[in-house]
């Protein structure tokens, strides 16, 4: 494929999709998932906090009908006749819901946030990824009973599945484990469908944030989002990639192991946080979308594979360990297409025409691109035009790296879904050689002081420092009053340990024996944290003796590996084997089913 310069020409048009009354004016929708028709005359497109189903005519730019949902969407898939879609959501109360007709027709019970179903090739069965629950879903489609739950890693949020259905390869979003070693990075985990049994597979070391699985038009290849956090330097530049990349993994689906990493990057501009994958029915284009710079890559597939397989051979099966740093490797390949829309975390591709759901613009655009090597632009809006309020402005600028220097990264690269990457990173902040775990955010403005030394008296110091000094750029303070807007609103999401929405037995249990051996002390509710610094004997190196926040335990159950450094890869290490909060001895005179009791409780909060 010959690259030229890009070119976007504008095409002004106004499209009254909506009638009155199909959204409300304070409704935002959020498009998250998008598919076309066997006919190719209407886009599906799933608004995620619009719970939403919405057909879109394109041949007559109008709304077709809009089907209301019972709750939040994620995903969908069709079937292979083109009449029935299966979408996936409904948070803690998973379900899978099968429209037919625009109309709901059955509804399936599955875990928590289910996320990227998949039909079967004979369509009996359908695969989800339960999010939170760390597991996936298999279902008999006929009875809509779960045959097995099979165990993955940590947060699986996305799958694809090889064209003889016998493998499900999962991406697990954010790394497993402990942080304070050499090796932290997110896994693929393989599936047998027919055994059940589970394979790991590792990528690139500092792997994390995987969102989209995509296998190529001839099942030979199976290519995956993600990004490359570079934790072992400290923070303390952003050019070429210091502190993070973005990468497209390249996975062999015969010998099912990582063939290579592609960084989607240029050598002075990065390709933030990227998102969905699609490609060209010629199997030409492969399509991946940068939610952080809102910038399609369209990308030569053949041209590509042919480039990695010469790579490839001379890496002697040590891909998994060590990222590739070739900013220019796709330089005569690949070509950048500037979006007009804000969020684009779901594309699909038709022949020379790519359609991208922009999550924060509640539009559709639709680009073409020419065999000229041109491309052309347009911008369909959903609904009407509402007014951002400070909250949604502050999750855009959250997620937008239009705030960073050469756009290499944005706040949800280390905080996905304003929560934590599962990394220790080595901030300026504090000194130098004492890296510390990436905290969640939810809480944080109401849970002063800011950053695990308290060296930030509350999260709008924080906030401001991050945009300075992470970032490396200057922002006028409206972006920062918008972050903390957004992160003020956040609300915890209930854990996957309570039952019916309440504490289990056991949990019961575990919180009087939280009150009793004196965890409350520290960690006292409704916040559990008592807003100090204290010396728990854990501290090394430069910060050897050094107190450290009470974190607050929101959520806890999300925000592993534990302690300052994340050396605690469960929260039962963090009471028995580094003892945390024995300071009087009491946690040692509990019994091991006494100990998961406490645990169990402290995971449910």
């Amino acid at each position: 494929m010959k690259i030229v310069i890009i070119c976007l020409m504008a095409l002004s048009f106004t499209v009254p999709i909506f009638s009155a009354g199909l959204v409300s004016a304070q409704d935002y929708l959020s498009p998250s998932d998008l598919i076309l028709s066997r006919d190719k005359e209407t886009l599906h497109v799933l608004a995620s906090t619009g719970k939403q189903l919405i057909d879109f005519d394109l041949q007559e730019n109008r709304m077709l009908r809009s089907l209301e949902l019972p709750a939040e969407p994620t995903d969908m898939v069709m079937s292979r006749d083109g009449e029935t879609l299966y979408i996936a959501g409904g948070g803690p109360q998973g379900r899978i819901w099968i429209a037919n007709s625009g109309s709901v027709v059955r509804e399936i019970k599955t875990g928590h946030t289910p996320m990227s179903p998949i039909v079967s090739p004979d369509e009996k069965r359908l695969y989800v990824c339960n999010r939170f629950d760390n597991d996936v879903s298999i279902i008999d489609l006929e009875s809509g009973q779960t045959i097995v739950r099979v165990a993955v890693l940590r947060e699986p949020i996305a799958a694809v599945l090889t064209p003889d259905g016998k493998r499900l390869f999962v991406a697990n979003h954010i790394p497993d484990g402990r942080a304070d070693i050499e090796y932290v990075a997110s896994k693929v985990s393989v599936i047998n469908t027919e055994t059940q049994e589970v394979k790991t597979l590792p990528l690139v070391n500092g792997a994390e944030g995987m969102r989209a699985m995509a296998i190529s038009p001839d099942g030979k290849k199976i290519f995956a989002t993600h990004l490359i956090a570079r934790f072992h330097v400290p923070t303390t530049q952003l050019e070429r990639g210091w502190v993070s990349t973005n990468a497209l993994s390249v996975i062999d689906v015969a010998s099912e192991t990582l063939q290579y990493t592609v960084l989607l990057d240029d050598i002075e501009q990065g390709f933030s946080n990227p998102w969905a994958i699609g490609f060209s029915e010629d199997g030409r284009t492969l399509v991946v979308s940068s939610t952080g710079n809102q910038e399609i890559s369209l990308i030569d597939l053949p041209a590509l594979t042919t480039k990695i397989g010469s790579q490839s051979t001379q890496l002697e099966g040590e891909t998994h360990w060590y990222a590739h740093n070739d900013l220019s490797f796709l330089s005569d390949i690949r070509k950048r297409v500037k979006l007009k829309g804000i969020g684009p975390r779901s594309l699909v591709v038709d022949e020379h025409v790519v359609y991208i759901g922009n999550y924060f613009s509640d539009a559709i655009e639709v680009v073409r691109f020419l065999s000229s090597g041109h491309t052309e632009s347009k911008l369909v809006q959903l609904g009407s035009e509402q007014t951002i309020t400070p909250e949604r402005l502050g999750e855009i600028y959250f997620n937008d790296s239009a705030l960073c220097f050469q756009n290499w990264l944005s706040c949800a690269t280390c905080h996905p879904d304003a929560r934590t990457d599962g990394l220790n990173w080595d901030l300026m902040n504090d000194g130098i050689g004492n890296p510390k775990n990436v905290k969640s955010m939810l809480y944080a403005h109401q849970t002063p002081p800011a950053m695990w030394l308290g060296v930030r008296a509350d999260a709008e110091t924080a906030v401001r420092a991050g945009i300075r000094h992470i970032q490396f750029a200057v922002r006028p303070e409206e972006d920062s009053l918008a972050i903390d807007a957004y992160l003020k609103s956040l609300k915890p999401i209930p854990s996957p340990h309570l039952v019916d929405g309440r504490l289990s037995d056991s949990a019961r249990r575990g919180e009087k024996l939280f009150e009793q051996v004196g965890c409350a002390h520290c960690h006292p509710s409704p916040l559990f944290t008592d807003f100090r610094l204290h010396d728990v004997g854990l501290t090394s190196g430069p910060d050897e003796g050094k107190a450290v926040d009470v974190p607050h335990l929101i959520e806890a159950w999300r925000t592993a590996p534990y302690l300052h450094d994340g050396r605690a890869a469960t929260m039962k290490d963090v009471l028995t084997t580094f003892e945390h909060g024995n300071t009087q001895g009491k946690l040692s005179e509990l019994s091991d089913g006494q100990i998961n009791e406490l645990v169990e409780y402290l995971l449910s909060l």
